[in-house]
């Protein structure tokens, strides 16, 4: 959630998207098909109530690229495509589990590229294992309110494969961590 504000104060100053890294459009479709996952099951409030705030801070920061890389008549599209994404998930009960499963694949996918990225380099550069323990810290606890609200499966196997995903990032961080040498 951080650098998702950071991300859109820079590109606002800037002006410009050039150091910034690559947004994954992914990661607001699967912030929405989690939020829908949760509201389609009629989950209490406190279990998803972060995810529109993700989902706007994440809207933010695609305008902002769009804006500024001078693609902003694809906003719409985006928007069109959310919208109908958001309604079309819930036409059955298949397709909204299918998307929940799609999209821990997804997220798993990224996590695992970065950790390819880290591996090849063999620097964590300017990689934060704060912000990745954070993450890893933050799946730790929806392990426990999902174990606490709802127990359920699906939302319980993707925080867990988050947990250890994120884990394995900040300990290869760590790693690869550069120590400054005092003379």
């Amino acid at each position: 959630m951080v650098s998702s504000c950071d991300n859109s104060v820079s590109v606002l100053l800037l002006k410009s998207i050039a150091k910034l890294p690559a947004l994954g459009h992914q990661k607001i479709v699967c912030f929405l098909v989690f939020l829908r996952y949760q509201i389609y099951y009629d989950y209490p409030l406190q279990t998803y109530l972060e995810y529109p705030i993700i989902i706007a801070q994440d809207v933010i920061l695609l305008l902002f690229i769009l804006r500024y890389s001078g693609n902003m008549k694809r906003a719409l599209f985006y928007a069109v495509t959310f919208w109908g994404g958001w309604y079309m998930l819930t036409l059955r009960k298949w397709i909204i589990d299918l998307a929940m499963n799609l999209c821990t694949f997804i997220s798993a996918a990224s996590k695992l590229a970065q950790l390819r990225c880290l591996w090849q380099t063999k620097d964590s550069g300017q990689v934060s294992a704060l912000t990745w323990s954070m993450s890893a810290y933050s799946c730790a606890t929806r392990i426990f309110t999902t174990v606490m609200t709802t127990n359920d499966f699906a939302v319980l196997i993707r925080f867990i494969t988050m947990l250890i995903l994120n884990i394995w990032v900040t300990a290869t961080i760590l790693h690869y961590r550069k120590t400054k040498k005092t003379a």
